[in-house]
């Protein structure tokens, strides 16, 4: 699904942010990405949603070569990949309802099929009963789930998310988790950017970690090695 081949990125700084990187992530799978600050998660990142494009090598996402998509056709891409942020971005002054279908505005879908795909995301997080209220009157948990459900509104092939319990206590970030496998289980690809190595170590899902833009350690070639 997402092909990384001798990827470097090179800002007009001179900052090398990532550095003849190779990675593979499979259809319908789910991989942490971690590393120090400063490492490449967020330059990766950007790479995937085509906010940047690559020094040297190849993005692919579903077999498109990102640095060749005209200009024109990135808004309809990116409308293929979800994304969840560590402070939600909800819009404080709409509900939870308009918070999610946003995108579905943005995309110029008629206000009925709106309203099924947003009530079916929200069903999804747990959040129907939610839909009238706003953002203030969610607790921290809640609003990511809401950030969670906009995201996927779109029935995205890749969900992208950066650091998504990074303001969560520990059995809201179990929570949260547990809802991107559910998706990862229905097809979608997930690659969730972590500082949070506690939560590594409580699923056994593919780590991949960073270091000056380069991949120091894969858990995958690893269990590979092993066998």
């Amino acid at each position: 699904m997402i092909e990384i081949r001798g990827v470097s990125k090179r800002f007009p700084s001179g900052k090398e942010a990532l550095h003849n990187l190779n990675l593979t992530l499979a259809r319908g799978t789910l991989t942490f990405l971690t590393g120090h600050s400063g490492a490449g998660k967020s330059t990766l990142l950007k790479l995937l949603l085509r906010m940047e494009l690559a020094t040297r090598g190849t993005v692919s996402v579903g077999g498109v070569n990102l640095a060749r998509m005209p200009r024109r056709a990135v808004a309809r891409y990116r409308q293929r990949i979800g994304v969840v942020f560590q402070d939600h971005l909800l819009l404080p002054d709409r509900s939870v309802f308009d918070n999610v279908g946003m995108p579905l505005v943005i995309a110029g879908y008629r206000a009925e099929d709106r309203a099924r795909r947003v009530r079916a995301a929200l069903s999804r997080v747990g959040l129907l009963e939610k839909e009238g209220q706003f953002p203030t009157q969610l607790s921290a948990g809640e609003q990511q789930r809401v950030g969670i459900a906009r995201a996927v509104v779109n029935r995205p092939a890749v969900l992208l998310a950066d650091e998504p319990t990074g303001n969560l206590d520990p059995d809201l970030s179990r929570e949260i988790m547990g809802l991107f496998h559910l998706f990862q289980q229905v097809g979608v690809t997930v690659l969730i950017a972590t500082h949070d190595h506690e939560l590594l170590e409580s699923f056994g899902d593919r780590v991949v970690e960073l270091a000056d833009g380069r991949v120091v350690a894969d858990s995958l070639e690893a269990e590979t090695d092993g066998a």
